[in-house]
């Protein structure tokens, strides 16, 4: 009597489906370092967009110095321009003898002092 083949196809049908398995969970393992890796991938990208938009920021805010510093450094001739005239109108006045110099300049300009100290600590005795 000839031997049934049937028990053998079991047997290769349990180690095929445990190859399968095993090259399916291979492929898991993969996939999932794939998956890991874009996530590392991801996170790191957005902290690095974190830091640009930082940079942005810094960056306006330096360019609004800038902005401001150069009124200021604009404001310098105008003033020089005050201080001359007052030192040409303050020489003339002295060659002609008077002590008191005018109140009004040339081209009907006044000179005025602010008491930048008494304003100063007039501000620091309100806070």
């Amino acid at each position: 009597m000839r031997q049934s083949v049937a028990p053998g196809r079991a047997s290769q049908a349990a180690s095929s489906s445990q190859a399968n398995s095993s090259a399916a969970f291979a492929k898991l393992l993969e996939k999932k370092k794939e998956y890991d890796a874009v996530s590392a991938l991801e996170r790191a990208s957005a902290l690095y967009l974190e830091r640009i938009e930082a940079l942005g920021e810094d960056c306006d805010i330096m360019a609004n110095a800038g902005e401001v510093h150069g009124q200021v450094l604009a404001q310098w001739p105008k003033m020089f321009q005050i201080l001359s005239q007052f030192l040409a109108s303050r020489e003339s006045f002295e060659a002609l003898g008077s002590e008191d110099p005018p109140l009004l300049g040339p081209e009907g300009q006044r000179l005025v002092r602010i008491p930048v100290d008494e304003l100063q600590q007039a501000r620091h005795e309100r806070t």
